[in-house]
């Protein structure tokens, strides 16, 4: 099986230094490049060919932001991870925008790490589950922002569910209903949304202040 060829983008190299070792643990992982800010990220994306990229939000010369952007017009078949501390909520929305597919809290313990390459690496998003419940907490039901997308009431009780990080079928037994039903709610959301998977209608959420932050 060929092993996953991953980057890790932060500006401290003790963190980069401990992250390297325990994904090189992992048999299908395997870090190929290690880089201090978003300059060195895509000097080493014309060289090394990487699947994953960790990439730290706030860095120096470049930040993640546009070093997502400008990495994936260099190399748009690589999946991006955002690395985030507590309080930089305001700038997910701007990672999404850019091509990001995750975001992980940099306390994560490594098998949330791990589950967020592979989630990611199959077509998916994924959202720390710790970051997720710190954001949920502060869940605010606006019916009038929610009026602003015209959503219906179930598509704004699935749309809290989402970003509670429930799977469809959690949904669907949840709130007693069908997973197809759930389905097509979740379509009819990404559609009034504009949104082009969960990573989006979260950030939609929160940029439309149904979830406070």
């Amino acid at each position: 099986m060929e092993k996953i060829r991953i980057i890790i983008a932060d500006d401290h190299q003790l963190f980069r230094n401990g992250l390297k070792i325990l994904l090189n643990a992992f048999p299908e992982f395997e870090v190929v490049g290690e880089v201090s800010n978003g300059e060195e990220f895509l000097r080493i994306l014309k060289t090394t060919k990487a699947d994953i990229a960790l990439m730290d939000i706030s860095m120096p010369e470049m930040d993640g932001i546009e070093a997502t952007r400008k990495g994936l017009k260099l190399c748009p078949e690589i999946d991006i991870i955002a690395l985030s501390m507590y309080g930089e909520e305001e700038y997910y929305y701007k990672m999404v925008d850019a091509g990001a597919k995750g975001f992980l809290v940099k306390d994560s313990d490594i098998s949330e790490v791990k589950d967020a390459i592979l989630t990611v690496r199959k077509g998916g998003s994924y959202f720390s589950q710790e970051l997720l419940y710190h954001v949920i907490q502060k869940i605010k039901h606006r019916e009038n922002e929610s009026k602003s997308a015209n959503l219906s009431k179930r598509e704004t009780e699935i749309l809290f569910k989402i970003c509670e990080g429930l799977s469809n079928q959690e949904i669907a037994e949840t709130l007693f209903i069908s997973k197809r039903t759930v389905d097509k709610h979740r379509a009819n959301l990404l559609g009034k949304t504009n949104s082009k998977n969960t990573a989006s209608l979260i950030l939609f959420a929160i940029r439309n202040k149904l979830i406070a932050i």
